[in-house]
């Protein structure tokens, strides 16, 4: 187990923070992904700023790091003041898988681009986020590929590893849940890439 200041130390770009909760909304996200985890977000590290993580929620208790503005859905956070918002506010517990080998500078500048296009996305309704996911599992023929207009956490992880070659390209990132980045899964990343199995990060008495 690490303390949060450990983990914030040693995370990098491109690592997977997922947590676990207990409310109903959670255990609803974690009956349909059949995997004990209900959301997911990514380390961001640029230059001599503090770890920050990517992601999608509801809430908006903290500013966004890319407008400063306090809005809900695709959000760039502070990753100690995420992290403890997501323990604190919303009872989850946190676990980190980094992924190795460390990135690129052009991957890094791919989640850059990627953070600019999506930042701000609205988080969907629960109908629509469940239509949303079981609209990525409908085979490609049957369907329609209209642009986003909302995006929820898996979404917007899977979007960012296929914009740093991390995916193919030609599958759909609302196909993805929290489920899919817990090593439980079967996630198989290109370009030599994997992620590690998950490590428990504690946030109590961290300051």
């Amino acid at each position: 187990m690490l303390t949060l200041a450990e983990a914030a130390d040693l995370t990098r770009t491109g690592d997977v923070w997922v947590f676990r909760g207990h409310s109903a909304a959670d255990r609803a996200i974690q009956v349909l992904s059949n995997a004990p985890v209900n959301h997911v977000g990514m380390t961001v590290v640029v230059d001599d700023l503090p770890p920050l993580m990517w992601h999608a929620e509801l809430g908006r208790s903290l500013p966004d790091l890319w407008t400063g503005d306090h809005q809900r859905g695709v959000q760039l956070h502070d990753l100690a003041d995420a992290v403890r918002v997501w323990t604190g506010k919303y009872g989850q517990r946190p676990w980190l898988r980094q992924l190795e080998p460390a990135v690129t500078r052009q991957m890094e500048d791919a989640v850059l681009r990627t953070i600019a296009r999506l930042d701000g996305t609205p988080f969907p309704s629960t109908t629509r986020l469940a239509a949303r996911w079981l609209s990525g599992r409908v085979p490609l023929r049957q369907r329609s590929d209209a642009a986003a207009e909302t995006a929820y956490c898996a979404e917007v992880l899977a979007t960012t590893y296929q914009a740093m070659g991390l995916l193919p390209a030609g599958m759909r990132p609302n196909a993805f849940d929290p489920g899919s980045f817990w090593s439980g899964d079967d996630l198989a990343l290109d370009r030599g890439y994997a992620l590690g199995e998950e490590i428990s990060v504690s946030v109590r008495g961290d300051v």
